[in-house]
């Protein structure tokens, strides 16, 4: 029996026209988009509850996304392909991939490339859009429950992603689809949930290779208006060099409501607890990232936050969930 797919389309140089590029009106883009789908699949297509340039979406435009796969669920859908800017394309595989878990088969794509010529009237002589639809297409019926990536010819989970490349074709990294990884439970979105991620305030700090006094002056800047959550982007495994004063600033943070979290500026790894940072760790009581990525940690700050209202609460229950 032939599988419904849901194919939504959130904008993205995928739907951009002219020169310089801007977008095409989604109701404009749509039966262009129709055009071009393969005849041998049953797909439906939908427009997201926000269209625009992806360097613009944040986390309530991600979570309207998830609430509105998990209304077409109640539809009787159970695939859904999403075509999505390449800017935050691994944020939202991340804030899907932890909202979703594997209640559904969900695959996100996007292009290098617009679908279609300057003037929008046929399909460009080089993309990598139909390329990249057409795998992502295939894949949502082929692969088990969960959230994935497919961008050039790559399936990784969502979950992982990292966009490793500005301009080229193979634009994006992550862990094959083929490997086991663990998935995040399920959440239902409600409208409060989207109204409260309005609020929400995450500030990822690279630490650089500066003398104490310049990391701390920094801290304390930070300190006069904190984040919800702040992460430390330690060097190597997650290493910091600090001192009491270093720690005393975590800890005000975290007596402001902020939740202080160490993890590592390196790409692939994570961060590694052999090393002397574990003691400093416990004293500071800051929180150790245990996501798969930059972006994964985002969207589970981002899960965290609407779960649970302070920052002990945060500390508590961040390991209780993957």
């Amino acid at each position: 029996m032939m599988k419904k797919i849901a194919l939504i389309y959130m904008g993205g140089t995928f739907g951009c026209i002219g020169d310089p590029l801007s977008p095409m009106p989604a109701g404009q883009f749509i039966p262009k988009l129709q055009h071009v789908l393969p005849l041998d699949q049953q797909i439906e297509c939908f427009v997201a509850p926000a269209i625009q340039d992806s360097s613009a979406c944040t986390a309530p435009d991600w979570l309207k996304l998830v609430q509105s796969i998990q209304q077409l669920q109640l539809q009787h859908f159970e695939h859904f392909v999403i075509i999505h800017g390449t800017d935050t394309l691994s944020y939202a595989s991340a804030v899907l991939s932890r909202f979703l878990g594997q209640s559904a088969h969900v695959v996100m794509t996007g292009s290098q490339y617009p679908l279609l010529n300057t003037a929008g009237d046929n399909t460009r002589e080089f993309t990598d859009a139909i390329d990249n639809l057409n795998f992502a297409l295939d894949c949502v019926v082929k692969y088990p429950v969960g959230v994935y990536l497919a961008f050039h010819h790559h399936l990784v989970h969502a979950q992982t992603a990292l966009k490793i490349h500005t301009t080229e074709l193979d634009a994006f990294s992550g862990i094959n689809a083929a490997e086991p990884i663990a998935h995040s439970p399920s959440y239902i979105v409600h409208e409060d949930d989207i109204s409260k991620a309005a609020t929400f305030n995450c500030l990822s700090l690279m630490m650089q290779p500066l003398n104490l006094f310049q990391q701390i002056a920094n801290l304390q800047t930070i300190c006069q208006a904190p984040p919800n959550f702040l992460i430390l982007q330690g060097f190597g495994t997650g290493n910091l060099a600090v001192n009491d004063q270093l720690i005393a600033c975590i800890q005000k943070l975290q007596q402001a409501g902020c939740a202080v979290i160490l993890t590592t500026q390196v790409p692939f790894g994570g961060i590694d607890q052999r090393y002397a940072i574990s003691q400093w760790t416990l004293q500071a009581n800051i929180i150790l990232s245990d996501c798969l990525g930059h972006a994964d940690l985002y969207a589970k700050a981002l899960k965290m936050y609407l779960q649970y209202d302070t920052v002990d609460q945060w500390q508590a229950h961040w390991h209780d969930h993957v």
